[in-house]
């Protein structure tokens, strides 16, 4: 073999290590992907809004005990349970409204401010909160004592994660579409959450009004969910035009 043949072979196996190694030139690389722009005409776009009420006399809530740990006991302070919260003239708080259907393939930006889960007075606040897929959840420990964050997703990734001082955060980001992503804490077994994980921005949780409103959708036919934990789910199917709003109404009873 003549050098210049044996040196032409060492410069082709070195290209050719440089590749595998990922060393190509930077022009070779994949480009970066786009982001992704709000695909609604805000010129055109239109709201859903309601009101989700309960039929009937509203349970008694049920009181909680927190002696097991001291710190979670507030002096002169009752805990009731959560589960279902009931004002004036029927309204139901703590109701997750979504679109469900009717956006076909838009794709939403994900916003980049991130959404908060406290755990305050050994409570989730709030009880009840949307986020979208890849958005950021920060869950924070404001309580001088141990928390267990425990999500329990069925399409997303399970976690479980101790925060035994107050000031502590997690982070996380849910990879893809849910409704709901229930969580716990192992340690106080009264404390409770749920969070509607979307792959767009139309969605709201009821206060104690018991209202709700979806801002900014894009004329079209939508199917619109009022999810509650313990009264179930309900849907209604609404036509909005361009700028129209239209009002919906929802009402659970106890089954």
């Amino acid at each position: 073999m003549t050098r210049r043949v044996h040196t032409g072979l060492m410069v082709a196996a070195l290209a050719l290590g440089a590749a595998a190694c990922g060393g190509g030139s930077p022009e070779n690389a994949a480009p970066a992907a786009a982001p992704i722009a709000n695909p609604v005409d805000a010129a055109t776009a239109g709201n859903v809004a309601g009101r989700i009420t309960f039929e009937g006399a509203p349970p008694k809530p049920g009181v909680v005990r927190m002696d097991a740990d001291p710190s979670c006991v507030q002096p002169g302070a009752a805990a009731t349970d959560e589960t279902v919260i009931v004002g004036d003239a029927g309204a139901l708080q703590n109701t997750f409204v979504y679109v469900k259907d009717g956006l076909g393939n838009l794709r939403f930006p994900v916003p980049s401010t991130p959404i908060v889960l406290d755990q305050k007075g050994c409570h989730y606040v709030p009880h009840v909160l949307g986020a979208q897929v890849g958005q950021s959840l920060e869950i924070v420990n404001s309580d001088p004592t141990l928390h267990n964050v425990h999500a329990i997703p069925k399409a997303n990734r399970e976690f479980n994660t101790g925060q035994p001082l107050p000031g502590m955060k997690h982070t996380h980001r849910f990879s893809t579409r849910e409704v709901m992503v229930p969580f716990k804490c192992d340690v106080h077994p009264w404390m409770r959450a749920y969070i509607g994980v979307l792959d767009h921005p139309y969605f709201a949780v009821t206060g104690a009004d018991g209202s709700f409103t979806l801002k900014g959708l894009p004329p079209g036919t939508y199917t619109i969910e009022a999810w509650h934990e313990t009264l179930g789910a309900q849907t209604q199917t609404v036509t909005i035009g361009e700028r129209e709003s239209k009002d919906i109404a929802f009402s659970f009873k106890t089954v």
